[in-house]
């Protein structure tokens, strides 16, 4: 890839139409004034006071935020999430993105999964954020929804380029992405041959057949409490994406950070990542790589082209601190250039 070829994929983006199936979130931040403190006089606890209040989507979200930033033409959520207040703001977000939420299902008997991130206004970046609260469902997904998504997937499957799925929640089948959802999607992926399916989870990447797989380096080989700052050695993945590329019958992408992203398909290559220097913040920064990859993959670029895209984006998104970052064309491309600086003219052949 030349800086060429990156912009002619650029000229791309704006024509492709994508998809987002999943476990789409809330993030709601309580910005909170510590200068304003009060005692509660009936209980005499801190009261702390909300001076603003930021909502934006996430999860699942994320990619259709990044899919925004990076000039996709034509988005789509699909997911179910609850009929209550967190729910119209999730909707709400989604559209100001230029996102379709019509098959955004509101269900009254799920709740919108919520993060709550009070946030102190006086100290900038994560140092900031309190403790979280989340809500989130513990009950399995009714059947029923899970009905009426398949159903949306099928009506809109012959309109897209991509179909990206996020499957988020870890607690079993309480999300959308549940074990029939993923037998439904293995038999579509087969129908639809020209679509790009792409997977990310958490918890079951190794469950999904003939979609393309993302997962992290400790997802790959079923780690799933890693500890800030733990790595694996490439040695220790080298055994491991082979027989995840035979178990799901499709392209493998395992991110590894800084290092780069491998690709199996089913050659392996690591395609090395930007290298970046000061703080940094890797939220949303798995979610940025899927939209560039997807994004590069349904506008006719190779698997190569599509880790060189996920790793700058990448690259971009987490020198974005106390957020959770996007990349515009124009970023990637700068990141291109120090990229080509960093490692010259590799070869992938």
């Amino acid at each position: 890839m030349n800086i060429e070829d990156l912009q002619k994929l650029f000229c791309e983006f704006p024509l492709r139409r994508i998809a987002v199936l999943g476990d789409f979130f809330l993030d709601k931040y309580l910005e909170i004034d510590s200068g304003l403190l009060e005692t509660s006089q009936e209980t005499g606890r801190k009261a702390h006071q909300v001076v603003g209040v930021r909502r934006s989507p996430s999860a699942a979200g994320t990619v259709i935020n990044n899919l925004a930033a990076l000039g996709a033409g034509e988005l789509y959520a699909l997911g179910a999430i609850g009929d209550d207040g967190e729910g119209y703001d999730l909707h709400q977000g989604l559209r100001k993105l230029g996102c379709s939420t019509d098959g955004l299902l509101r269900c009254p008997e799920i709740r919108t999964p919520t993060s709550i991130k009070p946030t102190e206004i006086h100290i900038p970046g994560l140092q900031g954020e309190m403790h979280r609260y989340d809500v989130r469902n513990r009950h399995p997904t009714p059947q029923s929804v899970i009905a009426q998504l398949t159903s949306a997937l099928t009506h809109i499957l012959p309109r897209v380029d991509a179909l990206i799925i996020m499957d988020q929640v870890e607690i079993q089948n309480t999300g959308v992405i549940t074990s029939s959802m993923r037998d439904v999607l293995a038999e579509l992926a087969l129908r639809f041959p020209k679509v790009t399916f792409w997977a990310d989870s958490r918890r079951n990447v190794r469950h999904f057949r003939n979609i393309i797989i993302k997962p992290n380096q400790f997802e790959a080989v079923g780690r799933f409490k890693p500890l800030p700052g733990d790595e694996l050695d490439e040695k220790d993945l080298n055994p491991v994406v082979p027989r995840l590329r035979a178990e799901t019958g499709a392209t493998v992408f395992v991110t590894l950070g800084e290092k780069g992203i491998i690709v199996s398909d089913p050659k392996q290559l690591l395609i090395p990542g930007l290298k970046v220097t000061g703080p940094v913040d890797p939220t949303g920064a798995g979610d940025g790589a899927t939209a560039g990859a997807v994004l590069t993959l349904a506008s006719g670029g190779s698997v190569i082209d599509a880790a060189i895209v996920a790793n700058l984006v990448a690259g971009v998104t987490v020198q974005q601190l106390g957020a959770t970052g996007t990349a515009t064309p124009a970023q990637v491309l700068a990141a291109f250039r120090q990229w080509q600086e960093q490692h010259g003219s590799l070869s992938f052949e």
